[in-house]
């Protein structure tokens, strides 16, 4: 009851002087709109990575070509003539005796091209694949057929085109399916067209043509291993399921190791990634920058509990007379402290309502803009920003009202 009418007082304090408390709330009206707004960009952020890697596929690991040994491992750019994985490699790791937790495995030639159909041109993205790819990686054709394994045998020149490349080198009203063109002067068959998919941040999928990747290798990439066979850029593997990626990543380190005569890891020549390392990865980059973020719009916090214990301090000298009357009648130091620190609580605590109020209408005009970055506004962080608010205004509070609770009653009555 006596936390109750200790509110009550604070809101009717607040009333009384509306302009101060507005003034006064303004800091933590913008440090709590602040963090509201940051931290849900930054939950976004790490919302939007993890789509992105979703998009790529399920339960899949990466293997990249490593050049140089430990010291200089890299990534391998497809525009580069060597590499350190065949298709031999692919086909150990497919072999369900030495990766047993494997359930496809997918090698890849990938190279940037200039295409061609009548009189236009585009410089897309194409991918020598085999026929497990399109599964693994999730594709469907919106038209025709993707590549099969009878036109990897025969390394049959055919191709199939992403949505974008479609709307860029063929006109509205051309049917793509049975047209020739050109990559990179080698002529191509459409067989089919893929689904829109849209892009990420490592690749547009909609921005791609699919070639067999025995034509790719034949005719159109002089990709070729340090042991001198014909290379592959990278190989993708999925694992039968999301508790056997770690044991796939081991099973396929050790076959690969065999298969390249390694004897220590340092002279590993290539690299193994699953999505969760990646996940991962850009989950503690993720989280820095929301941290990062929060750390910056805290600091708003940190002046408006500033501009608390100053008006708390005014308050405290103008109300002296008033804490002197409650002493002489009985009030203790306890019952002082708790009017102080209660009333600087509720300044604060309504400045922070506000500021989630605007923070969460600022998330939304944020979420507006984009159709596939869309800040996130948690439960957790109107908690998270509502307490700081109630923190910013006890420790705001807690030395005027350590001051008003210490006066010393006949001094006080006698303040001018």
């Amino acid at each position: 009851m006596i936390v109750l009418e200790n509110v009550r007082n604070a809101l009717s304090a607040l009333a009384s002087n509306r302009l101060r408390s507005v003034l006064t709330m303004l800091g933590v009206v913008i440090g709590t709109a602040a963090v509201i707004t940051l931290l849900s960009v930054g939950q976004g952020v790490e919302s939007y990575i993890n789509d992105q890697f979703t998009s790529l596929g399920t339960n899949l690991l990466f293997v990249w070509p490593r050049l140089g040994g430990s010291q200089r491992a890299q990534f391998t750019p497809a525009s580069f003539s060597q590499t350190t994985l065949t298709e031999r490699d692919a086909g150990a790791l497919g072999d369900p005796l030495r990766v047993p937790d494997a359930s496809d495995v997918a090698p890849l030639v990938r190279l940037d091209a200039i295409v061609r159909y009548g009189r236009q041109d585009i410089i897309t993205t194409v991918r020598g694949v085999g026929a497990e790819y399109a599964a693994i990686r999730g594709f469907q054709a919106a038209s025709g057929r993707t590549i099969g394994q009878d036109d990897v045998l025969t390394r049959a020149r055919v191709a199939v085109i992403g949505m974008t490349v479609l709307d860029e080198l063929f006109g509205p009203d051309v049917e793509p399916l049975g047209k020739t063109v050109r990559i990179n002067d080698v002529p191509f068959r459409v067989v089919g067209t893929l689904e829109e998919r849209g892009g990420n941040q490592f690749a547009n999928d909609d921005n791609q043509i699919m070639v067999p990747i025995t034509a790719a290798q034949g005719r159109l990439a002089d990709l070729h291993a340090l042991n001198g066979l014909p290379g592959v850029s990278m190989i993708l593997l999925q694992a039968t399921a999301s508790q056997s990626m770690d044991a796939v990543k081991s099973d396929s380190t050790t076959t690969l190791r065999d298969t390249h005569n390694i004897s220590y890891r340092d002279d590993d020549d290539f690299r193994i990634l699953s999505q969760n390392d990646l996940l991962a990865t850009f989950g503690q980059i993720s989280a820095a920058i929301t941290v990062f973020l929060g750390a910056i719009a805290g600091i708003s916090l940190v002046v408006g509990g500033i501009g608390i214990m100053n008006i708390m301090l005014v308050t405290v000298t103008e109300r002296t007379r008033e804490i002197g009357l409650r002493k002489a009648i009985g009030a203790k130091r306890r019952d002082i402290l708790l009017q102080f620190l209660v009333e600087s609580m509720t300044l604060a605590l309504v400045g922070g309502l506000l500021g989630i109020a605007i923070g969460v209408t600022g998330a939304t005009a944020i979420a507006g803009l984009s159709q596939e970055f869309q800040p996130r506004v948690s439960l957790i962080t109107i908690a998270l920003s509502t307490g700081m608010s109630v923190l910013v205004g006890l420790f705001a509070g807690l030395y005027p009202a350590l001051r008003a609770a210490r006066l010393n009653p006949i001094e006080a009555l006698r303040y001018e």
